[in-house]
């Protein structure tokens, strides 16, 4: 799912997070300008989003009456990077897959 960017952001990149954990997540970023993102994430989901390449993706865990902030990461760690070869593929690096795990 795709929030829409201010199409004058010309630093747009596409990011994939997954919720690795065992509790229900809320991810925000707040960063931006006349942008908010937010959603909640169930464990074992993933998302796939269009940010700015200076935006920061905030974790939320817990209920959702209780939730605390658990990290924030760059969106730019969070990119997709798209793989020039025969057959064109999206590829997260292992290296941001292991940031994603912790």
């Amino acid at each position: 799912m795709l929030d829409r960017l201010s199409s004058k952001c010309n630093n747009k990149i596409l990011c994939y997070y997954a919720n690795v954990t065992s509790l229900t997540q809320v991810v925000r970023i707040e960063n931006i300008p006349n942008w908010y993102f937010e959603r909640v994430m169930f464990p074992g989901q993933r998302l796939m989003f269009e940010a700015a390449a200076e935006a920061v993706l905030e974790i939320h865990t817990g209920a959702v009456a209780s939730a605390i902030l658990s990290d924030k990461i760059p969106c730019y760690v969070l990119r997709v990077i798209e793989e020039v070869s025969s057959e064109s593929e999206l590829v997260i690096p292992e290296e941001r897959l292991a940031l994603l795990a912790r």
